[in-house]
């Protein structure tokens, strides 16, 4: 019976139960590298971000303010820039790191599809994969370092 076969798992023509060391060796070594290239252009951008969104987040953290502080005391000019300055490390943080991780996902998908499809088509699964998941991270982190 159908339900009776043992299902193997197969990634990229590859067993499973045979390959299962390297696939953990290769997923532990390109997360490693992706989570520096995250952390990499997530500080990059931060700065960058809150700088363009002062403005925005400024008048809205304002206005909040002075809805607030329309039937209370008075809120000291120290106590707004402080609020202002939360609400815009917390924007520019939710923005960075939203962005790092489609902009880094985006990058080693792409390099991973070309150099699995393209570029080492001709060899071994085994080395087809380790090949196009190592060099695509290993890229993805170098990327990440650079200068704007």
């Amino acid at each position: 019976q159908w339900y009776q076969r043992r299902v193997r798992g197969r990634i990229q023509q590859l067993e499973l139960d045979t390959y299962g060391i390297m696939f953990a060796i290769v997923t532990l070594v390109s997360t490693f590298l992706m989570s520096l290239a995250y952390k990499n252009v997530k500080y990059q951008l931060k700065h960058r971000i809150a700088q363009r969104r002062h403005a925005g987040v400024t008048a809205e953290v304002m206005q909040q303010v002075a809805d607030a502080s329309s039937d209370k005391k008075k809120v000291v000019k120290k106590e707004k820039d402080d609020r202002v300055l939360f609400k815009k490390t917390e924007v520019a943080d939710l923005e960075a790191t939203h962005f790092s991780i489609f902009y880094n996902n985006a990058l080693f998908l792409f390099l991973t599809i070309i150099l699995s499809f393209y570029v080492l088509k001709n060899f071994t699964p085994g080395a087809n994969y380790l090949g196009s998941s190592v060099t695509s991270a290993c890229v993805v982190a170098f990327m990440s370092t650079g200068s704007n």
